[in-house]
């Protein structure tokens, strides 16, 4: 995996960060994608690279690999919805409300 946008996390500051942490982070990226789809196409992408980047380095956090399933399977969903939701009907205001649980539970 090469590491295009958070080359600072690979230093070990993700994998210092709880998995409700690092779940909150890859929904900032996913709402900034929902925000700026069919807007801005350049920060549409954008954060499309930057969610599915963080999606891999969570993915490829050891301390989760019992969780490995659940973060594959919405890191799909969340490809899914990028495409308009042709496979599984996925939206990105579904994984919103996903991805908000983790960004309450970090913050307590």
């Amino acid at each position: 995996m090469k590491i295009l946008f958070h080359k600072e996390l690979v230093s070990g500051k993700w994998f210092k960060l709880s998995l409700a942490e690092q779940l909150a982070n890859i929904g900032s990226e996913v709402s900034r994608a929902n925000r700026w789809q069919g807007k801005d196409e350049k920060l549409f992408q954008g954060a499309i690279y930057r969610a599915l980047e963080l999606f891999d380095l969570t993915m490829g956090d050891a301390r989760w690999h019992g969780r490995l399933r659940e973060i594959a399977r919405v890191r799909e969903i969340f490809c899914d919805a990028v495409f308009g939701g042709r496979e599984y009907k996925s939206s990105f205001q579904d994984i919103i409300r996903y991805f908000d649980q983790f960004a309450f539970a970090a913050r307590k």
